[in-house]
């Protein structure tokens, strides 16, 4: 089984005046001006999955600042797994700081959603290092059993759009806070990966995982293949960032980076499939 657990998607009518959307949300003006910007609706999703012969996705919404749009992204995705229940899988959005986090959390997980993400801390105006502004998400989803997806950037490197300050120190920060927190760290957690070859930062984030979206833009592929020697490949999770790219760059980078089958099986689902009880 391939689940992809990194794919964005976005509410036909938002494509459609993204514009005007964009006036009072900066962050989502930034990304949705950059030349390499797509968009994707639930249909778009479920036709590229099966064009590259990938079995799920874990599909999720733009983490606004605002959570009236928030909750209109969260809507619009239980509709599509409602539509497409053997192909999505449904994460919501949030804003950390907000003080309707609970609630939406419950009506979120009512419409069959599992999850949250990806949220964004510079365009969402939160810090994961700071304990008091992340304390009701992460004792929420811990009291909820729900993993929840964090961008993240890596610190040194080529400058991008969208290219933040939410680093590995900051990643780290969080795992620190709330040891018992299932928390996805997107984009190879900004090289946080790599920490966990010191013994304290492998102890520390057992409730880590890493997704690989973005990966052909910032790392070799042999990337995998220095997880696998790190000895964390059971918390690599596929995930294309689609639809920045085809799922299939990802399967095909993974079958060349050296791993071997029931390695490049670990990343390519079964990894998502425990995460995600199926």
């Amino acid at each position: 089984m391939k689940i992809d657990f990194h794919v964005h998607v976005t509410p036909p009518d938002i494509i459609k005046d993204w514009r005007k959307v964009a006036e009072n949300e900066p962050y989502f003006k930034l990304l949705s001006e950059s030349p390499v910007n797509k968009f994707a609706t639930a249909e778009d999703v479920v036709r590229e999955l099966n064009d590259s012969d990938v079995d799920k996705a874990v599909i999720f919404g733009f983490g606004f600042k605002d959570m009236g749009l928030c909750k209109y992204a969260n809507d619009y995705v239980a509709d599509a797994v409602k539509k497409f229940p053997d192909k999505l899988i449904g994460y919501m959005i949030l804003v950390p700081t907000s003080s309707e986090i609970s609630k939406e959390m419950d009506r979120c997980m009512d419409m069959g959603l599992t999850g949250i993400g990806e949220l964004m801390p510079y365009g969402q105006g939160f810090d994961t290092a700071d304990s008091n502004e992340m304390s009701n998400l992460a004792n929420g989803c811990i009291e909820r059993d729900l993993p929840v997806i964090i961008h993240t950037n890596e610190a040194v490197g080529h400058h991008y759009c969208g290219k933040t300050d939410t680093t590995a120190v900051k990643a780290s920060a969080l795992a620190h806070n709330y040891p018992d927190l299932k928390v996805i760290f997107a984009h190879w957690g900004g090289g946080l990966l790599f920490y966990e070859l010191m013994p304290e930062i492998r102890k520390q984030n057992k409730n880590v995982y890493y997704d690989t979206a973005a990966s052909p833009f910032l790392y070799d592929k042999k990337i995998f293949k220095v997880a696998s020697d790190i000895g964390i490949l059971d918390k690599v999770l596929f995930g294309s960032d689609y639809p920045l790219l085809p799922m299939s760059r990802y399967i095909k980078d993974i079958a060349n980076s050296g791993l071997n089958e029931s390695e490049q099986a670990l990343v390519n689902g079964l990894n998502a499939k425990a995460l995600l009880k199926l």
